[in-house]
């Protein structure tokens, strides 16, 4: 199935899909669940809909990479795409869906189709907690290495269903203490835009990190880390904003609060090792232990 995308709310006419990784779409709920949050994603937007099968295997056998259904018979490569096309299709009859299986490794696949995203969605095995994405390859490895070196935002689909229904009406940004965040701030408040619902932005701190108070009562960086927030939400006048500092561990914090969000953003910092780029402790928390959907956006 191949359909040319028509635009989507930047008025542009080549608009930058949303770029969903497919495998292991086996008919049962946890295979299927990336899709349907993909999809909904893209229509919600007026974007085109991308869906990508990278393995350089035609069929998938192992079966731990069966979203946590050992026993699930695996499709090949063009069945599983076609499956995963047809199910958004179906959800959403207007939305323009591109399909392509392609032989290469799955992480060099999305990290390329990153330079022309919007964002790119992998899923997880519910059922073994384990970030493994839709895509073939070791357990754990793939959300990790992509979220670490993508172009786009990267999103992985986790949470119980209330989070992945979207019924919390609620939007979890984490705020850091410096404003190379901007551009997870912007994307989390056009999301909350979208998606007509509250947006809650936590700033945690250690208590060894406090510093003196101010003139005012409060310290001198508290304005700091809201100030691209504020910023973003004058040109969003509709969107409720509840903004928080709290004392604790950034990725403990976050991950507590995700249990009553729709969504958990957060800007990527990324360490340089002699592996290459890693992502720091906050996002690796979030991608393995958020109870919602978790998106990953590249700082700079």
């Amino acid at each position: 199935m191949t359909r040319r995308p028509t635009g989507g709310t930047d008025g542009t006419t080549a608009a930058r899909p949303v770029v969903l990784g497919v495998v292991g779409v086996d008919g049962t709920e946890g295979g299927f669940r990336a899709v349907d949050w993909a999809a909904d994603e893209a229509a919600l937007h007026a974007l085109p809909l991308r869906l990508v099968y990278a393995s350089r295997q035609e069929r998938h056998e192992d079966p731990v990479l069966s979203l946590g259904h050992p026993a699930a018979e695996q499709l090949p490569a063009d069945d599983a795409v076609a499956a995963a096309a047809e199910r958004a299709a179906l959800r959403h009859p207007d939305l323009d869906i591109t399909t392509q299986v392609l032989g290469d490794d799955p992480t060099t696949v999305l990290l390329r189709e990153s330079a022309y995203a919007s964002a790119v969605v992998l899923g997880t095995a519910r059922d073994q907690g384990a970030l493994t994405g839709l895509l073939p390859g070791p357990v754990g490895s793939i959300g990790p290495a992509v979220a670490a070196r993508a172009e786009c935002p990267v999103i992985v689909v986790r949470g119980d269903r209330a989070a992945l229904a979207a019924t919390h009406e609620r939007i979890l940004l984490g705020v850091g203490g410096t404003p190379q965040g901007a551009e997870a701030v912007r994307w989390a408040v056009r999301e909350a835009a979208a998606r007509d619902c509250a947006l809650e932005a936590v700033h945690a701190r250690h208590h060894e990190h406090r510093a003196p108070a101010g003139p005012h009562g409060a310290p001198p960086e508290e304005a700091l880390p809201y100030e691209a927030l504020t910023d973003e939400v004058a040109g969003h006048p509709t969107v409720r904003v509840r903004r928080a500092t709290v004392d604790g561990a950034a990725h403990k914090v976050l991950v507590h609060r995700s249990a009553a969000a729709d969504l958990l953003v957060i800007g990527a910092h990324r360490r340089a090792v002699h592996l290459g780029p890693r992502l720091g402790r906050v996002a690796h928390a979030a991608l393995e232990h958020a109870e919602c959907p978790v998106v990953v956006v590249p700082l700079g």
